[in-house]
């Protein structure tokens, strides 16, 4: 039986849950929501894994593809919990990773706060050895100077080396010397070359790319290698992918030696979901917005596809402040991520303001709730409070939610500091946190120069779904949708994403004297590496190949992708690369500037393999005559109408497409529940989502 007859597993391990989903080849799906289990992550996918099976009566041999998400790598880099890393670097460079740009990202504060680099200066260590810009040798690699290093490394206990030399980039020949000579001294040494996780020009990002991944690459190989051996050993003998940054799947080989591209894998899979969803719904812009235990995310999606970006930051210093994290240059899909999820926790700061988050109270203990031993108050405690959470079916009945400690801790932390009581101190956190994940969509798409107001949103994750409504009256978007398996959405999004690789080279060319010799060498080898990656997870079929290149105006500080539909490239691409980047440019500016030279800086080569549209057939949406009985009622507060209200319960198995349910309305599911506020009413789709809008703009089409 072939991998397509054959059953699919997604994992996503986040910051307070591990999801589950088994995929079934008849369509269905049967999915699971544990806590995660911090000192050992696997022990919870593990166990998911098991449950799932269990249900479906399903055995590991009828498993086909195994596709996993996790958050690991984020983790360990803000919390400082990697390896002991050092950086080998070009003699006289080695405070290139402190000096930054050189700028202020927060200009008027004088005390301002910059993140530390994840090497320490006694560990960035000279090597006596330079490049020119094209990659000609102007000093030989001094030898010594690497075996210089060794004692350092010994005494500092080091298990993970970066190497990073000015322009290697362009010739990798040093650095590839370099880490034979120190594989030859020091055998169990970690090595990440900044010219294959990184081969980009600047050299401060090109640097901190580097570092990152060395930091983390020695616990995600060994998480990585140590699941796939218990995977095998429980009979899963099939293809373990994981999902990158960028939206793609790639192989366990791969992961293990570029840890850094996964480090939005999590976000990334519910972005592949929302464009789903868009797909099917017609929806041609969307907000995403996905709130989980630890922390929100939020996506612009046009015309079915997410914003995309090579950069990206991690553990900013200040919210929303470019420049004030740890720069990695990895393919990633652009969104915003706050500290804003269920187990974000709740204070009172010395201006008597409540404060909600970044802090959150992950699985260990979690929320007190969750009655794990927590005394602070976390979002999903004021959840509790405001009856959005249906007790009976949270996290699947896994365990009891425990509301007396959640008015505990609720008291302790915000009703007597302000001296307010248990309803306007959960309504308070759980406004705080809307209006928090409300900012952030709004500078979002202010970045881009887009109007939320015109949107519509899709609504997924633990918690997206209890506060969608009120974000969504906030934002003034159009609709809100809540897709099938929405408390597992991110998981849900890995088994839509296609094998993918992108490859990228820094090569600066005029665009006048372009070298085709060059460029079209460059092609093949970026091909070859990403065809390497994506035939072990794909095979030969069915691939596609897209081709970009970075381009600006010479003189100008950064450069825009601009698409080139070209195979080999000829003297007369000259002018179609120009039209192409013209075209671009006055998309986003609304003009090109004339008599100015063009050049490209770098060349990118993405091979993905097509996935078979798995658009769902849209049922017949006549609403039945009597909907089904509600399983009870709970108070919830309400605030817009500033009391709580007698709200019915649905389950949302028993609900069908045409089914229409005015607010006040909860629909609860194993993994969450949607609350739907007296403001709006909501419907069940053709694909069987759930579609919240106001009634005066309903759309009963």
């Amino acid at each position: 039986m072939g991998t397509a007859a054959k059953a699919r597993l997604a994992v996503d391990i986040g910051g307070t849950f591990t999801d589950v989903v088994l995929e079934l080849p008849s369509g269905g799906r049967v999915t699971t929501k544990l806590l995660t289990t911090y000192a050992r992550p696997g022990e919870a996918v593990m166990q998911g894994i098991t449950q799932v099976l269990q249900q479906a009566g399903t055995k590991p041999a009828d498993i086909g593809l195994i596709i996993h998400g996790t958050t690991l790598a984020t983790n360990a880099l803000i919390e400082r919990s990697g390896a002991v890393t050092a950086l080998l670097t070009t003699q006289g460079h080695r405070d290139a990773l402190a000096m930054a740009h050189e700028d202020r990202f927060e200009q008027y504060d004088v005390m301002i706060d910059r993140p530390q680099p994840l090497v320490p200066r006694h560990l960035r260590i000279p090597v006596r050895e330079r490049m020119d810009r094209d990659g000609r040798v102007l000093i030989a690699l001094d030898e010594s100077s690497v075996a210089d290093s060794l004692p350092i490394l010994d005494q500092h206990g080091v298990k993970s080396v970066a190497i990073g030399y000015l322009h290697a980039f362009v010739n990798p020949e040093h650095e590839q010397r370099t880490a034979d000579l120190l594989r030859s001294a020091r055998p169990d040494l970690s090595i990440t070359l900044a010219s294959e996780v990184c081969p980009e020009i600047r050299e401060f990002e090109r640097l901190s790319t580097a570092c990152a991944n060395a930091y983390v690459r020695p616990l995600m190989s060994r998480y990585l290698r140590r699941l796939a051996a218990e995977l095998l050993e429980q009979g899963f003998d099939c293809p373990f992918l994981l999902m990158t940054s960028g939206g793609g799947l790639t192989t366990l080989e791969t992961a293990a030696k570029f840890p850094i591209r996964l480090v939005e894998s999590g976000p990334a899979g519910g972005a592949i979901l929302a464009r789903q969803v868009a797909r099917q719904s017609g929806l041609d812009r969307v907000l995403s917005f996905d709130m989980g235990g630890t922390t929100a995310k939020l996506c612009l999606i046009d015309d079915f596809e997410p914003l995309t970006s090579r950069s990206f930051e991690v553990d900013r210093v200040y919210r929303f402040k470019k420049g004030s994290g740890l720069p990695v240059r990895i393919p990633v899909i652009e969104m915003v991520e706050i500290g804003a999820g269920g187990g974000s926790i709740a204070q009172v700061d010395r201006l008597q303001r409540i404060q909600v988050g970044p802090e959150s109270a992950g699985s260990e203990p979690g929320p007190a709730a969750y009655g794990r031993g927590g005394k602070k108050p976390a979002v999903t405690d004021a959840d509790v409070r405001l009856g959005r959470i249906y007790p009976d079916t949270f996290a699947g009945g896994t365990f009891a939610l425990d509301s007396q400690a959640s008015d505990l801790a609720l008291t302790a932390a915000i009703c007597e500091p302000l001296d307010i009581g248990l309803d306007a101190a959960a309504l308070g956190v759980s406004e705080v946190v809307d209006e928090n994940m409300a900012a952030a969509a709004r500078a979002h798409a202010a970045e881009f120069g887009m109007d939320l107001g015109r949107r519509d949103m899709v609504a997924f994750g633990g918690a997206a779904p209890l506060h969608a409504a009120r974000l969504g009256e906030k934002l003034g978007v159009h609709r809100i949708i809540i897709p099938t398996e929405a408390g597992v959405g991110s998981a849900v999004g890995f088994l839509l994403a296609p094998v993918a690789f992108e490859v990228v080279r820094s090569r600066h060319q005029l665009l006048a004297e372009l070298q085709t010799d060059l460029v079209n060498g460059l092609w093949d080898d970026m091909q070859a590496e990403a065809l390497a990656v994506v035939r072990q997870g794909a095979g030969e079929a069915g691939l596609q190949e897209a081709r970009h290149a970075y381009m600006r105006y010479v003189g100008q500080g950064h450069e825009i992708p601009v698409s080139l539909q070209v195979e080999a490239c000829t003297a007369a691409h000259r002018d179609i690369f120009r039209q192409a980047f013209e075209s671009a440019y006055r998309q986003l500016y609304g003009r090109i500037i004339e008599g100015v030279e063009i050049e490209v800086l770098s060349w990118t080569l993405t091979i993905s393999a097509t996935i078979a549209d798995q658009a769902v057939e849209p049922v017949q949406t006549n609403a039945r005559d009597t909907l089904p009985d509600s399983i009870g009622k709970q108070a919830v507060f309400d605030p817009s109408l500033q009391k709580h209200v007698d709200a019915r319960v649905y389950l949302r198995d028993q609900l069908q497409p045409g089914d229409c349910l005015a607010g006040p309305v909860l629909i609860t599911e194993s993994q969450t529940t949607t609350v739907v506020t007296s403001n709006y009413e909501a419907r069940i789709s053709g694909q069987g989502h759930i579609v919240m809008s106001r009634p005066e703009v309903a759309d009963h089409g």
